[in-house]
């Protein structure tokens, strides 16, 4: 006898900030019939996968949080990955919803089923169907290699800053690091010490502005415990400073001066040698790619063991690199600090109403509506999506603008007794406009760069360019009216 297909209310992929948060609220809604498919064996996401020596946030502690769980026990100014994965657990724990993850759990594919109107679900661990799937996948989870000519001949170590291997011990190596990105920016000065040799090849040099990290002390801890308010008033005053930025972003690029200024003096006082300090000078405008806090960077490039290359690679050798104009560097060790795919995995596997993937989507233009949407892709719900990412504020603060706007739509939907939601096309068309017309000029299109605030035509590649407390506003409630709802 045939055995029935598994079928759940709620799939939610990604055990990171999006998906745990997701469970948490939904569960507090009343919508307990959910599974979160997690590939990897631990939940925590970017945070759970980066591991490199000096992983750690570039936004504050207290605004890197949930508002609905603060912890005022942060050890530093910054959280670094250990305790951020930590603090992660303790909130799934807290909440009871690790029960609901799938651990080791791959998604393989997963379809809309027009006839039956659900998602038929493949994972790595079988096959199910769900009424409403959830894409809480991260941005930073999937490793990004160069192109080069010769890198499969590479006789001796190498591997990507995601991929960290903590066994090899890189003690008086000659190491390439390749890549100047954040990742590189944080273990870059971790690892300067311990090598013979570092050589870094740098094809843009990043904006890096002082980060000021500290400790924080006993008595503020116990301030934070004891006083619930003055987390309130860090988490407001950080929100307020970065919100700022856009200003730089998409108000005005004049903004762009005081914070060039904060990175030029920043490099005067950091590195002594003047030809390294115009290598080290960004060639374009600050915000065009990601500015980088660190107070550490600057000064382990100075170093006598350390030169940074700004030639082209022309092959990789068994144990050299050889550059455009001839020269060869031996190396023992390659580092790629080369960032991560501009499209997750997970994106290839989402397959809507009409047969196309949400990567074959994303592709044509990048897409969706409000970054929680997407035409064609009925009970379908992301967080980050196109457009609901920020480049000046806290990934947090727009994931929990997110998860509000979702479990009021399936409160919404379970109180009209409908079973089918797709935003129409015409307010997303309307939508993506908007987005084009206030991205034409803002400093992520004309700022004179590439890279992933980019596609590779020149576009906003799926940045908000409005202020986060406006795009707070618009998901505070779910508009049924922008949306094709019916039973």
């Amino acid at each position: 006898m045939a055995t029935s297909t598994e079928h759940r209310q709620i799939a939610i992929v990604g055990a990171g900030f999006g998906g745990i948060g997701l469970a948490i609220k939904l569960r507090q809604a009343g919508f307990d019939d959910l599974v979160i498919l997690e590939r990897a064996d631990d939940l925590g996401g970017t945070w759970q996968a980066n591991t490199y020596p000096g992983c750690a946030c570039d936004v504050p502690s207290q605004l890197y949080s949930y508002s609905f769980a603060p912890n005022p026990n942060w050890s530093r100014k910054y959280g670094r990955q250990p305790e951020i994965l930590d603090y992660l657990r303790s909130v799934a724990t807290k909440h009871d919803v690790l029960h609901h993850i799938r651990f080791d759990t791959e998604l393989l594919d997963a379809r809309w089923d027009e006839k039956a109107s659900r998602w038929r679900i493949d994972t790595t661990r079988g096959a199910f169907t769900a009424d409403f799937l959830i894409s809480a996948t991260g941005l930073f989870a999937e490793a990004k290699y160069p192109s080069l000519p010769g890198l499969d001949t590479f006789a001796g170590k190498a591997f990507h800053s995601l991929h960290w291997d903590h066994d090899y011990d890189l003690t008086g190596k000659r190491v390439a690091v390749i890549g100047t990105g954040a990742s590189a920016v944080q273990f870059v000065p971790e690892i300067q010490s311990k090598v013979a040799a570092l050589t870094l090849f740098q094809r843009s040099a990043p904006w890096i502005v002082p980060r000021m990290d500290r400790r924080t002390v006993g008595l503020e801890r116990l301030l934070l415990r004891q006083i619930p308010l003055a987390g309130k008033l860090i988490r407001g005053s950080w929100f307020t400073a970065i919100e700022g930025f856009g200003l730089v972003g998409f108000v005005d690029k004049r903004f762009r001066h005081p914070y060039e200024l904060l990175g030029r003096l920043q490099l005067r006082r950091q590195v002594r040698d003047p030809r390294l300090r115009r290598t080290l000078t960004p060639d374009y405008m600050i915000g065009c790619k990601r500015a980088i806090f660190s107070d550490s960077y600057l000064p382990a490039l100075d170093q006598p063991n350390v030169e940074v290359v700004t030639d082209g690679i022309a092959e990789v050798r068994p144990h050299s690199i050889v550059l455009r104009d001839g020269t060869e560097r031996a190396v023992d060790t390659i580092v790629y600090g080369t960032g991560f795919t501009a499209i997750p995995s997970a994106f290839e596997r989402f397959i809507g109403r009409d047969g196309l993937s949400m990567a074959e989507l994303y592709r044509k233009q990048p897409q969706s509506y409000l970054g929680a949407t997407l035409a064609g892709f009925p009970n379908f719900f992301c967080t980050l999506g196109p457009f609901g990412a920020a480049g000046n504020q806290s990934a947090i603060f727009m994931i929990e603008s997110q998860i509000a706007y979702i479990v009021d739509a399936l409160t919404t939907m379970r109180a009209s007794g409908a079973r089918r939601v797709e935003v129409k096309p015409q307010v997303q068309d309307a939508f993506l406009d908007e987005m084009a017309r206030r991205s034409a000029e803002t400093v992520w299109v004309t700022g004179g760069c590439t890279g992933y605030y980019q596609t590779p035509d020149g576009r906003n590649a799926g940045l908000y360019p409005n202020w986060s407390f406006e795009y707070r506003r618009r998901t505070s409630r779910f508009d049924a009216d922008s949306y094709e709802v019916r039973a």
